[in-house]
């Protein structure tokens, strides 16, 4: 350890970046320890804050405070909150949530294509390398204007927590400090429109807020504290764009109560309007529902799994994004099951689709779901949590015997895992995409088509 490094109390190193992982970070090492560096570049020296450390752990976690030798896909962040090295210059952590806006959007693509490359290699013992053009992560399709090609402004929804004082804040990443925000550069303009930074927000724990990327009315969801009455929600309520539908939701309950307006978004995709509850679940970037539902459209058409009279199963369905065209495409002589956990989503997708008589809605657990209605599919749609379906889920979906899977995932750690059991089974990937529908952060959106083996 250099002696500059040890008048800072051992809190700083000197470390080259090496590859880059997934999560959001670079590995780095130091006197034979792992250090995840976040903000740098593969090739970078930099020097590091140690934010995560202690002589036994396995591993440390830093960020990057002075870059030494810089990456030529360096470029400067376009939002000084989230910028590492300028807010430890100022002495506080960055925010979250734009982890990768140092470097130039086409480098944080190829990074992406590598973690999912390394993810696949490792959990599922699939190799892209051999892939004859190359594979790639795609930027969103329908993609336009300036602030599109720089990967800003494409946040229909977003989450903000309350500082003490009452501002409006983001969390540090893994930390339970709260930095006021001023602007939110990846959302879209109806969101930082609202100036929610401007209001008292004490009394108020979290806020959410969804503005549709079709122009319709935004909903702007307070998380009140314990505690909180009513005299105080009013007060946030009067500060708020009369325009605006305004709730309160109880996450102890799940309950979402009316303020303002409404209690729901209406969105638009494929040709359709989609009602959306309160925190229920839509995809977050403004041309993501077009983008995946053409992959996955097109994976079952061109396979010949989805035409008139076919019978295909929509699982963790949401409000209906995808069964709405799945329902179009099969027509008034096939059958869509569309399932989906959460209570008030369900409900949302019976409104949905109330007309469309293809559609059976059930709401429960997908593997008892699938254990209840055995049936012979043509194919099944499935867009699991973060965490993946699972093996038991995997399992139920091999036994019902489909003739192909579309599996659209945000997280290919647990897609990766996912897939190796689909192979463990006898089964393999017949078609892949990804696509980068989280600019400046390590996210992205993978489609996958799987078939049976032979």
């Amino acid at each position: 350890m250099s002696s500059d490094t040890q008048t800072q109390a051992q809190t700083e190193l000197i470390v080259d970046v090496g590859p880059v992982a997934h999560g959001g970070h670079c590995v780095a090492r130091h006197e034979g320890r792992v250090v995840f560096v976040r903000h740098g570049i593969p090739g970078e020296k930099v020097r590091v804050r140690l934010t995560e450390s202690g002589p036994d752990a396995k591993f440390w976690r830093g960020d990057v405070v002075e870059v030494l030798t810089a990456s030529p896909d360096r470029v400067d962040h376009f939002w000084d909150l989230a910028d590492s090295v300028r807010s430890w210059s100022h002495r506080h952590p960055p925010v979250g949530g734009a982890e990768l806006g140092h470097i130039a959007l086409g480098r944080q693509r190829s990074l992406k294509a590598e973690v999912l490359a390394e993810q696949l290699r490792r959990l599922a013992g699939v190799d892209l390398t051999h892939a004859e053009e190359g594979f790639t992560v795609e930027g969103a399709a329908g993609e336009s204007g300036p602030k599109a090609a720089a990967g800003l402004a494409w946040r229909t929804r977003a989450g903000f927590a309350v500082t003490p004082a009452g501002k409006l804040g983001m969390h540090a990443h893994r930390s339970d400090t709260v930095l006021p925000v001023r602007e939110m550069p990846l959302a879209v303009d109806a969101i930082n429109a609202l100036r929610l930074w401007d209001i008292d927000l004490q009394g108020i724990e979290r806020v959410e807020v969804a503005a549709p990327a079709n122009g319709s009315r935004p909903l702007v969801l307070l998380v009140p504290a314990p505690g909180t009455r009513a005299k105080r929600l009013s007060a946030v309520l009067a500060g708020l764009p009369e325009d605006v539908s305004v709730a309160s939701f109880d996450p102890v309950k799940g309950e979402v109560l009316r303020l303002r307006g409404r209690t729901y978004v209406q969105e638009s995709a494929s040709g359709h309007d989609f009602r959306v509850t309160g925190d229920g679940f839509w995809q977050i970037h403004r041309d993501a529902p077009a983008t995946l539902v053409g992959a996955v459209t097109g994976f079952l058409h061109d396979g010949g799994f989805l035409e008139p009279g076919a019978v295909v199963a929509d699982l963790y369905a949401g409000a209906g994004l995808f069964t709405a065209p799945l329902a179009d495409a099969v027509g008034e002589t096939g059958s869509v099951l569309s399932v989906e956990g959460s209570p008030g989503t369900s409900r949302d997708a019976r409104k949905n689709l109330h007309d469309a008589a293809q559609v059976e809605i059930v709401q429960g657990k997908v593997e008892r779901v699938l254990r209840e209605k055995a049936r012979k599919f043509d194919a099944i749609l499935l867009d699991p949590p973060r965490a993946g379906a699972g093996k038991a889920v995997v399992n139920h979906l091999v036994g019902a015997g489909p003739r192909a899977v579309a599996y659209v995932s945000c997280d290919p750690a647990s897609f990766a895992r996912d897939l190796g059991y689909f192979r463990q089974s006898g089964w393999d990937l017949a078609g892949l995409r990804a696509f980068d529908l989280y600019p400046h952060t390590h996210h992205m959106e993978t489609v996958a088509l799987l078939t049976p083996r032979g």
